[in-house]
């Protein structure tokens, strides 16, 4: 499928597949063999084992929602620098959904897409690094548009069908991200980083909220996040006053 996107370069070369395991590993598996042009896609209509963080599954109905890799090579980005790419793919995906009239869109630490309290959109980035720099990133978006019944245990998902009431153009949301993705990238090209940082904070899901949380032990705690730091890690003030920092998969957000 050779749909022609107005973008600089994301999407300009597009692979669409009716079937594939996962996106995310057709993408890699080209990047071992050639090196595809800066903003490749690699899309599906359905994906048999498509996973999101921590190994989770991602629940797709056939020919319904979005599912893509974009491949890049943001080498203008040292290693430790990373957490900034995540950031700038966050709020291109918070804009295109917010682009289709839907309120209340925020960034869930550290990449998935809420609206109000229930999950629209997750994101899996693979990067490779090579001395300092970045060399290579893969991302893997899901967003669900069309799908309006879930079947698996997944806690809280919504789509843009369920929160307008009609069909969406999968080809149109492509290319609101597309072009968003470009231009999130292209602020990080020219190095404004303080401005995503402070975009991602603006939009980031509980910010400046006390919420109640899970440790990695189980036990539930009452918190504030105030910030994320350079690398990543969650910034949060407890009940009792103390700051403490989190990485991923350390902390788990309770939802009713």
């Amino acid at each position: 499928m050779n749909q022609v996107y107005n973008t600089l370069f994301v999407g300009k070369v597009l692979h669409h597949f009716e079937r594939l395991s996962s996106t995310n590993a057709y993408a890699l598996e080209l990047t071992t063999k050639s090196k595809p042009s800066e903003g490749t896609v690699i899309s599906t209509d359905f994906q048999e084992a498509g996973r999101g963080q921590i190994g989770r599954s991602w629940e797709s109905a056939v020919g319904q929602n979005i599912m893509c890799s974009i491949i890049l090579y943001p080498n203008f980005l040292l290693a430790r620098e990373q957490f900034l790419l995540n950031q700038a793919v966050s709020l291109s995906i918070k804009a295109t959904i917010s682009h289709f009239g839907i309120d209340n869109v925020r960034i869930k630490w550290p990449n998935d897409i809420y609206v109000d309290d229930k999950k629209i959109c997750g994101v899996l980035i693979q990067n490779s690094i090579s001395g300092r720099q970045l060399a290579q990133s893969i991302i893997g978006i899901g967003i669900n548009v069309n799908q309006k019944i879930f079947i698996s245990d997944a806690p809280n998902p919504v789509s843009l069908a369920m929160l307008k009431d009609i069909f969406f153009s999968l080809e149109e949301v492509k290319q609101v991200l597309f072009h968003k993705i470009e231009q999130r990238y292209l602020q990080l090209k020219a190095k404004h980083f303080e401005l995503i940082k402070t975009d991602y904070l603006s939009n980031l899901y509980r910010f400046q909220q006390m919420a109640e949380y899970e440790g990695a032990n189980g036990d539930s705690f009452l918190a504030k996040i105030i910030g994320v730091t350079d690398i990543g890690k969650l910034q949060m003030v407890l009940k009792n006053k103390e700051l403490k920092e989190f990485d991923f998969q350390s902390i788990r957000y309770v939802i009713q």
